[in-house]
């Protein structure tokens, strides 16, 4: 999963994503990008999306996200051009990000082909806002929750607790904070990072799991 958005160094970033997987096979490529705000009207958002495709280098895009909610746009327009491009094979999967509840049940209310897979919300172990109520809707209608600055910009990458704990498993604090997230059904994290060691070590936060009894002492040590 390769998560990007059109507004991230003015489509650049788009544009080196579809440098980086042109050699390797599309359908091992799980593509995220994001429409930004001001253009959610019907034929802004449509016209977003080429540019993305042709920055993308690609035929279809697999998970396409509203970025933020724009209150100026009706939800009803912006979701009939992101069925639309559904319906045309264009993207593979809708969803949004920065939604509450309200919105998301709003704006499913205005599909009549396809659904909302995947919410894209601020996450980790120093921000648990989301379990009040977005991870548990997530969790009862089967929509992913895409937890994003899962690592608080590497503060978490040094934490004494998760130090503590990520010795346990010869593992690091980052890789504890990661695991942490991915346990819990409906998470997947997208952490950002610009370096092959560390991108590495993500990685490597997945293929085994922190026990029950160390998951509750981070949950109590950093209480939502």
């Amino acid at each position: 999963l390769i998560d990007t958005a059109e507004m991230y160094g003015a489509g650049h970033s788009e544009e080196i994503v579809g440098q980086a997987i042109s050699e390797f096979d599309r359908e091992d490529i799980f593509i995220v990008t994001k429409v930004k705000a001001e253009n959610l009207k019907y034929q802004k958002l449509l016209r977003a999306a080429n540019r993305s495709l042709d920055r993308l280098n690609v035929k279809y895009i697999d998970l396409y996200l509203i970025h933020w909610p724009n209150f100026s746009v009706p939800l009803s327009e912006t979701m009939r051009a992101m069925e639309y491009l559904y319906n045309e094979g264009k993207i593979r999967h809708i969803g949004v990000s920065n939604f509450g509840v309200s919105l998301i049940e709003e704006a499913r209310e205005y599909l009549s082909y396809a659904d909302i897979v995947a919410n894209q919300v601020k996450y980790s172990i120093l921000d648990r806002k989301a379990e009040k109520e977005m991870l548990p809707y997530c969790q009862r209608e089967g929509i992913i929750l895409m937890a994003y600055t899962p690592l608080e910009q590497g503060r978490l990458a040094k934490n004494r607790i998760l130090k503590m704990i990520g010795e346990k498993y010869g593992r690091t604090e980052a890789q504890v904070a990661l695991n942490w997230l991915i346990s819990k059904n409906n998470v997947v994290a997208v952490p950002k990072s610009e370096h092959r060691s560390r991108i590495k070590e993500n990685i490597e936060a997945m293929g085994w799991r922190l026990k029950p009894e160390d998951i509750e002492i981070i949950d109590e040590k950093f209480s939502a």
